[in-house]
């Protein structure tokens, strides 16, 4: 009986080492995208739809479908992600869906991760999702949510606010294409950013910054060709 408790006990270390090493050896957000494929399993979208793709600004506007009521949306957003994330996971959250129009908040988070990102790797790395985004889906409209001014990443303002008009001109030049001013929208009259549209971790909206976001970008949105 002791040999057997020992043989079992043996297993169990051996069951949590491997389980250690699978979750060291997937990728940032693998079991967020691994939750949205079992949704698809589930439920499968219809094609040309409108797809929300980014991080956290859409991964917490849960409710979104409430405020575009004539347009079908599915919203990819997974909280925390970079524009490097979404490069990644691209065959897994953009592709499949076949969308008509694939709306991006993304690149905030990517002035976080590295001191030495600035707006020039911000266009760079969006200027890659679109490549990719146009050789899969060449008819898809991509409409670009501008980086927002959030309270607690003030000292990026700046080059946020570069990245903004490196995006806007790169997206300019192109068809099919679109870019929402959300940055200036969600200021101040002296320019800085406001308080009650943010809850208390001054990055993430409450409902007075989603009605900001759903006025601008309303007109943009697209019925499906």
């Amino acid at each position: 009986m002791k040999r057997i408790n020992v043989f079992i006990l043996a297993l169990l270390i051996i069951q949590l080492f491997n389980n250690k090493l699978i979750a060291q050896t997937n990728p940032p957000f693998f079991k967020e995208i691994e939750a949205f494929k079992k949704m698809d399993q589930n439920n499968p979208p219809e094609k040309g739809a409108i797809l929300f793709v980014g991080s956290s600004s859409f991964t917490n506007w849960k409710d979104v479908q409430n405020y575009f009521p004539e347009y079908e949306i599915i919203n990819r957003g997974f909280g925390g992600s970079s524009l490097s994330d979404v490069i990644r996971y691209a065959p897994d959250v953009i592709y499949p869906y076949q969308p008509s129009q694939v709306v991006i908040y993304c690149g905030e988070n990517d002035f976080t991760t590295s001191q030495n990102t600035n707006a020039d790797t911000v266009l760079k790395r969006f200027s890659t999702l679109f490549a990719m985004i146009r050789k899969e889906i060449p008819r898809a409209h991509i409409l670009f949510i501008s980086i927002k001014p959030s309270p607690s990443r003030a000292k990026y303002m700046p080059e946020m606010v570069r990245a903004n008009e490196l995006i806007r001109k790169y997206l300019k030049k192109r068809p099919r294409t679109g870019f929402v001013d959300v940055y200036n929208k969600m200021l101040l009259d002296d320019g800085s950013p406001m308080q009650d549209i943010f809850l208390s971790d001054k990055l993430h909206m409450n409902k007075n910054g989603y009605l900001i976001w759903q006025k601008a970008i309303y007109p943009y949105l697209r019925k499906k060709e």
